[in-house]
């Protein structure tokens, strides 16, 4: 039987290294992407699902039959011009909805990309309670394994520009060099590492809730490299 990976968020920063890597895994041998318009992408192994996202029911053929589902799903408050309720219907609706499916079709595995600080209980910051809250509805539906990365600053080139985070990622080497301690969850990582390190830990059948920061995800590339070597 063939081996299917689905996957949410594709054309984000991490979402584009993820589709890279599913797509040259041979651990894999179909990858499903959902997107709300076509990438215009063509390979062997790709099958793309364009979908309603506010239809539920628009995501059982695409994550049916998956081994995991990665979702690396995210907007701005910019994107959405300071509209909280459409914030929430990306970063929430989409990724519960997902993990809902994932749940009902029986997937084993699925793996989310939060934000370093995620806390549900946060009530003095809009961004980090949602992520946080978005984790705790995917924690407790029926999946074997669940994989929550929270990486802090991302660094990689987006299509989209950020001032704030292009003056941080500028200065990121130098502000990452002083991180030590309690504090290294904060480095900044390159959002490619944190792609191949979501693949790396959806090959390892464990069960449980994983919650992945900045060493964790260091430590999972770090097995890749030795072991392409």
């Amino acid at each position: 039987m063939a081996r299917k990976a689905t996957l949410i968020g594709a054309s984000g920063l991490i979402g584009s290294s993820l589709l890279d890597i599913l797509l040259n895994d041979n651990y894999y041998d179909e990858v499903h992407i959902l997107v709300r318009r076509s990438l215009n992408r063509r390979h062997s192994k790709l099958k793309e699902h364009i979908i309603n996202f506010e239809n539920p029911k628009e995501y059982f053929e695409g994550i049916s039959g998956a081994e995991t589902v990665f979702c690396a799903i995210g907007t701005t408050l910019k994107k959405v011009k300071g509209d909280r309720d459409a914030y929430r219907k990306v970063d929430y609706d989409i990724a519960v909805n997902a993990a809902k499916t994932a749940a009902h079709c029986g997937v084993f595995g699925f793996s989310l990309v939060s934000s370093i600080g995620a806390n549900a209980a946060d009530n003095n910051n809009f961004y980090l309670k949602l992520k946080g809250i978005v984790e705790e509805a995917i924690s407790k539906e029926q999946i074997p394994q669940v994989h929550i990365f929270r990486p802090s600053l991302l660094l990689g080139h987006r299509q989209e520009k950020r001032m704030g985070e292009g003056i941080a990622q500028f200065l990121a080497p130098a502000i990452g060099g002083l991180l030590f301690g309690k504090w290294r969850v904060y480095k900044p990582i390159a959002a490619n590492v944190v792609a191949k390190a979501m693949v790396s830990a959806a090959k390892i059948q464990s069960r449980g809730i994983f919650i992945h920061t900045y060493d964790d995800i260091m430590k999972f590339v770090l097995k890749v490299d030795q072991h392409q070597e």
